[in-house]
């Protein structure tokens, strides 16, 4: 059974004919509801994980303008200096970091947010923490930081 609602809106356009024309109750107006409103959730889900990684993205593309200043800057034909090498490999690694996976305190969990303002900067106590591991393409795991290798 199709689950897309195009999918299902050719279907029964091909069973019964003009689709507007179906009864209120009918089987195909419920299939039709339900594939509209499941094709309704993946689009808000969509639109909720893409704000959600926004400032990520905003994060990682911190140096671009410097980056971009010390490209135009350079002569054609001179190798790269120094500044500009190390942003482009810290962008990379970045980038890596970002498609498996970044680890980052739960903001979404009172009890982390708490701790967090009153975290005092030492790594000892980082382990008390809630931490999720946030993909690129914007799913989240629960994870523990620093990471054991199965997270």
């Amino acid at each position: 059974m199709p689950k897309n609602l195009a999918k299902v809106q050719k279907k029964i356009a091909k069973k019964k004919g003009n689709v507007s024309s179906l009864h209120e109750n009918s089987r195909d107006a419920k299939r039709l509801r339900r594939a509209g409103a499941r094709s309704e959730k993946l689009e808000k889900l969509a639109a909720a994980r893409g704000r959600a990684t926004q400032p990520l993205r905003t994060y990682l593309a911190r140096d671009s303008t410097e980056l971009s200043t010390l490209q135009a800057s350079r002569r054609p034909g001179r190798p790269t200096s120094t500044r500009e090498d190390t942003l482009k490999q810290q962008r990379n690694a970045e980038a890596k970091e970002y498609v498996s996976g970044l680890w980052l305190p739960d903001m979404e969990d009172r009890e982390t947010v708490e701790k967090l303002k009153d975290w005092s900067g030492e790594w000892m106590n980082l382990n008390t923490l809630r931490f999720v591991r946030v993909k690129q393409d914007g799913t989240r795991h629960a994870s523990s930081f620093p990471p054991k290798g199965q997270s």
